[in-house]
């Protein structure tokens, strides 16, 4: 199974987080690959999550127990990922070798998706329904889940999407609204169960709350403390998220 070519640009465009992989394979543990990669351990989840969300299968798993706390493994698509990247390393550098090259390298680097959104989940375009000038865009994400993304039909067809396309779906953390697992949700929002993980207190401002997918994508989404108790969430309990197609972005690859 080849892999999608959101993941494949990814390990062209942000090496250095492919390459956290061969730290948690060498240390079985987050917070020894987090400071061999020179990265905090935060950071290092976040680049984790946004890796699990490209691919179509998880390439890094909690592990219990592991070495020096916060223990995590590579799954066999994570090894196979891995594996690709040091093929592709060893191209590049036989690319590099040509300065010409090189210069080629970089324009391409710089025409590469970059965007401030903190979900990016990979997926295909399953159907895709015209309502006036828009167009509604049915999407199959990783683990059989769906969403929903309404553009403008003029953006459908600059993006050249039809049924089968690769995508990126984008959507900002402020857009994602949180419910009790037991509250009904806006009639024509999107709607995705999932477990807080972990939920990251600011000195000011929301807290940054981690759910997981069923699909072991991760979401971020934001949130008052005050709206978390009156919900009655916290990590390791059960969530509803729910966000209108309209603040569902699409990306395509170059």
């Amino acid at each position: 199974m080849s892999l999608p070519p959101s993941l494949t640009q990814h390990m062209v465009r942000r090496p250095q987080r492919i390459a956290l992989l061969a730290h948690i394979a060498e240390q079985g543990s987050i917070t020894r690959a987090a400071k061999s990669a020179g990265l905090s351990y935060k950071a290092a989840w976040d680049a984790i999550d946004e890796l699990n969300n490209l691919a179509e299968k998880p390439l890094v798993e909690r592990s219990v127990g592991g070495r020096g706390g916060g223990g995590a493994k590579l799954s066999a698509e994570g090894e196979r990922v891995l594996r690709l990247y040091q093929r592709l390393q060893a191209l590049q550098a036989q690319l590099l070798d040509s300065a010409e090259e090189s210069s080629d390298l970089a324009l391409l680097g710089r025409l590469m998706l970059r965007t401030s959104a903190r979900n990016q989940l990979h997926g295909r375009v399953e159907r895709m329904t015209r309502h006036g000038r828009n167009d509604l865009i049915d999407l199959r994400l990783a683990g059989d889940l769906s969403v929903q993304a309404q553009i403008t039909h003029d953006s459908s067809e600059r993006l050249e999407l039809d049924v089968g396309t690769d995508v990126f779906a984008l959507i900002k953390a402020g857009w994602l609204e949180l419910l009790a697992p037991d509250d009904e949700v806006t009639n024509g929002n999107n709607c995705l169960m999932g477990q807080i993980e972990e939920v990251l207190d600011a000195p000011d401002g929301p807290s940054e709350v981690r759910i997981v997918l069923p699909s072991g994508q991760t979401l971020c989404a934001l949130a008052e403390p005050e709206q978390l108790k009156a919900l009655d969430l916290s990590a390791h309990g059960a969530v509803k998220v729910q966000f209108s197609p309209a603040n569902v972005l699409i990306g395509t690859p170059l």
